[in-house]
């Protein structure tokens, strides 16, 4: 009897483990391809992932640091990762073909519009710089390799009448380590662009017996629109945002959007874009830009490339007017 037992009871134990099994099996991992550390992509990305958790049933998720915008296209059009955040003029350059893309267009795919991404210009007094057109002969960091802050800066720079690979001392460094290249005075300025506030560029604001200083741009944005086309947009960056901030800076903007590959099954691409819009609520406890995922910013110009069909059916379902 008592081998019986012990038989029975290792049957149940085996049934029990092949039924986990199976339910783990069924889990499907997804991969988040944000940016780096100190800029709005990862928290946000991990908050998302978080939520993909607990509201998809069958599937986790887990953000991972990267270079940024174009590393992130680069991942999802080769399948190396299922969703990026990406701005709309690198993924325009993606699906085109373009510049950092040239080796190929990418099938990429739109599945909401987030929020506009805001270019900071970044020095500290003592620089001597006041306008984009100082930069020269300076040292600045135009953003990690692989970013889109990389691509926009050379944009601006270029708007401004000088040539970004001669007529700056380049380095390539994201938010939060051109902040402790600008604190040891290893650089003179910084591009980055990101949501507000950047919490790199808030700790910069805040060391002590640095006065950090904003350079305007939004007078070139004509000339970047009239070579990009209209994806840029002029704007603010309100001196409330960071400390020591002594006025508005008049800076430029472009839109972030999340992004899967063209051939990602509609379910989960329908799934992901309902959970994008429908828990924004909670993604604004990890950033506050979440706040800026409208509906009324979900259409074709925002997101500059074709959305996933299976997002325009939630749109449509939903009464948005993507198209």
């Amino acid at each position: 009897m008592l081998g019986l037992k012990r038989l029975g009871m290792t049957a149940i134990g085996f049934a029990l483990a092949l039924a986990a099994g199976a339910a783990f099996a069924q889990t499907k991992q997804l991969t988040i391809a944000t940016g780096g550390t100190g800029g709005v992509y990862y928290p946000l990305g991990g908050g998302l992932a978080n939520i993909i958790g607990k509201v998809m049933p069958g599937y986790t998720a887990s953000a991972e640091v990267t270079g940024g915008s174009v590393a992130n296209l680069q991942a999802v059009g080769a399948k190396k990762t299922d969703i990026g955040f990406s701005q709309v003029d690198a993924a325009w350059d993606a699906i085109n073909g373009l510049d950092k893309f040239k080796s190929g267009k990418l099938d990429i795919k739109a599945i909401g519009v987030l929020y506009p991404n805001h270019m900071h210009v970044v020095t500290v007094e003592g620089t001597g710089i006041s306008k984009i057109e100082d930069l020269k002969g300076k040292r600045v960091s135009t953003g990690s390799p692989g970013s889109a802050t990389e691509v926009f800066a050379f944009r601006v720079i270029e708007a401004a009448g000088l040539d970004p690979m001669k007529d700056v001392i380049r380095e390539r460094l994201g938010a939060a380590e051109s902040v402790n290249a600008i604190k040891d005075k290893k650089i003179d300025a910084f591009f980055w662009v990101g949501g507000l506030p950047t919490a790199a560029v808030t700790d910069l604001a805040a060391t002590p017996g640095t006065k950090i200083k904003f350079v305007d741009i939004a007078q070139n944005v004509d000339k970047m629109n009239a070579k990009y086309g209209k994806i840029y947009a002029p704007a603010l960056i309100k001196k409330a945002t960071y400390g020591g901030m002594e006025q508005d800076t008049k800076n430029v903007t472009v839109w972030n959007i999340l992004v899967v590959h063209g051939s990602m099954p509609d379910d989960l691409a329908y799934a992901l874009t309902k959970t994008l819009m429908e828990t924004r609520a909670d993604l604004a406890k990890v950033h506050q830009e979440a706040l800026n995922i409208r509906e009324d910013s979900q259409n074709a110009a925002n997101a500059g490339i074709p959305w996933h069909p299976a997002a325009v059916k939630y749109f449509k379902e939903k009464g948005i007017p993507v198209e």
